[in-house]
């Protein structure tokens, strides 16, 4: 095509508002330009700012998000995606030791694992810092004078429910805090109802306790009904945490205190990682390169000095 015939169909497709199609770009360099998002409860508050985050850099480079909740079968959603011929996933639904996710290794996918990883895979993670958000919700109880300080631990067949625990009970060694495994409970799922059972298990087992520090914020507010069943009142009698602070709990009665952590940069990051991949191909020779993110502590009416 000579130049002048170029100029002419340049002038009348931008007269006409044309623009080029994902898909036909896809033709050419044989992608789909979509990328799969593989989440563990589409009810979880937390996902909404990670997903707009990765949405907003994906939209960028003319990509598309394709969610999939795993609904406890993380291996189905996997292979649902995949069939759709995705050109990379991003994996917030990760159990530590995941058959299907390893078996990602030798099908030349990219991956990147967003608030937890699978042990053992040579894949990058960007992840909040745990290890400190916790100690920051045990410090800040230490501080108002607490000693008697309980964890409603998530699931420990996630990172995030192992990582948790772990610091909680790091954090109340390092820092002199009375600890025993009475003091932890582990709720099954990250939800109120499985919340609001292990706390009422712990309250049983421990009424002593003067706070708690719950391992996300759904779970806390598990713990706020538990606390409200035998006549106590949140913040007053017993001290309350959460972890993620998701949207509205500046509303809560009382407001709740929680450590943040930059969900929306957190999606941005794994959606930028993620096309990077994509641009310049696996290296199977360089290891995962995992992102912590810096969390803070957003003091509200939940934790008060102990009576």
């Amino acid at each position: 095509m000579n130049p002048q015939t170029v100029e002419r169909v340049l002038q009348v497709a931008k007269r006409l508002g044309y623009s080029p199609h994902p898909l036909a770009r896809g033709l050419r360099t044989n992608r789909t330009m979509t990328i799969g998002f593989v989440i563990p409860d589409v009810q979880n508050p937390l996902f909404g700012p990670i997903i707009s985050g990765a949405e907003s850099e994906l939209a960028e480079d003319d990509y598309s998000l394709l969610i999939a909740d795993d609904r406890g079968d993380p291996g189905r959603a996997i292979e649902t995606l995949l069939a759709r011929r995705i050109d990379g996933l991003i994996l917030a639904s990760a159990a530590r030791v995941d058959e299907v996710t390893s078996s990602l290794v030798d099908r030349n996918v990219p991956v990147v694992f967003v608030n937890r990883f699978t042990e053992g895979l040579p894949f990058p993670a960007i992840i909040g810092d745990d290890h400190a958000g916790i100690g920051l919700a045990v410090e800040h109880l230490t501080g108002l004078g607490h000693s008697r300080i309980a964890h409603v631990a998530g699931p420990r067949n996630l990172s995030t429910g192992l990582g948790r625990y772990q610091a909680f009970v790091s954090w109340t060694q390092s820092l002199g805090v009375s600890f025993d495994e009475s003091l932890i409970e582990e709720a099954n799922w990250f939800q109120v109802d499985p919340g609001y059972l292990a706390a009422t298990a712990l309250l049983d087992r421990r009424p002593d306790v003067t706070a708690i520090v719950a391992a996300n914020d759904l779970i806390a507010l598990g713990c706020y009904r538990a606390i409200r069943e035998r006549g106590l009142e949140v913040g007053e009698d017993i001290s309350v945490t959460g972890y993620n602070d998701i949207p509205l709990l500046d509303l809560m009665q009382p407001s709740m205190t929680s450590v943040r952590v930059p969900y929306r940069v957190m999606g941005r990051e794994a959606a930028g990682m993620i096309l990077a991949m994509i641009a310049n191909g696996k290296d199977p020779d360089s290891g995962p390169v995992s992102v912590r993110l810096v969390p803070t502590l957003v003091a509200r009416e939940s934790t008060k000095p102990p009576k």
